[in-house]
């Protein structure tokens, strides 16, 4: 199995961050999993879900490596999966537009990149369809909605303006976020 490599590039560990992560470890399973760059007063909210450190992933050397990055010039493809042990990706909260963050990845390390379309996905998204795709799905076979009305209370919503996907009309995202988005009336 692939490991995925979750380099945490926020300035603390957000609520909304340790939910998406979360959402990972669950869709991966948590021995397939490594959150990175965490700071050591906050690993514990993550102990449960995977292997956590303190260290960056350029401290890790790792080998067989790729970069998911949404400006690379090659798209993920299953073939990739013999040629990867891991795939390591930006733990950024994204802004729309996009500001390019995870450039402080590819500039920095010597992996090579792979993208999963030109659309910034949401982390948690970006691992579900990066499974998919090494499990033999092609990227053009994914349903994307642009973005995602969540239901704060009654005549309140907010909408998550990134695309999620769609299977068997239903939005993949993390039931705890849409609880965590209602509870606190957005981010």
């Amino acid at each position: 199995m692939m490991k995925f490599v979750v380099e945490h590039l926020e300035p603390e560990l957000f609520e909304w961050c340790a939910i998406e992560y979360a959402h990972i470890a669950e869709m991966v399973g948590k021995e397939n999993i490594l959150f990175t760059n965490i700071p050591a007063k906050e690993s514990a909210k993550l102990s449960s879900c995977g292997e956590v450190t303190e260290k960056k992933v350029s401290g890790l050397h790792l080998k067989k490596a790729c970069i998911l990055d949404p400006y690379a010039r090659k798209t993920l493809s299953e073939s990739d999966k013999g040629k990867f042990g891991c795939l390591i990706l930006g733990g950024i909260l994204g802004n729309n537009p996009a500001e390019g963050r995870t450039e402080k990845l590819t500039g920095s390390l010597p992996y090579p990149t792979r993208n999963l379309g030109k659309k910034q996905l949401s982390t948690d998204t970006a691992a579900y369809v990066a499974k998919r795709i090494l499990e033999g799905r092609k990227l053009s076979e994914f349903h994307f909605v642009d973005e995602v009305e969540v239901q704060l209370g009654e005549g309140e919503s907010m909408t998550l303006p990134f695309p999620y996907v769609l299977e068997d009309n239903k939005v993949v995202i993390s039931e705890k976020l849409v609880e965590h988005l209602k509870r606190r009336k957005g981010f």
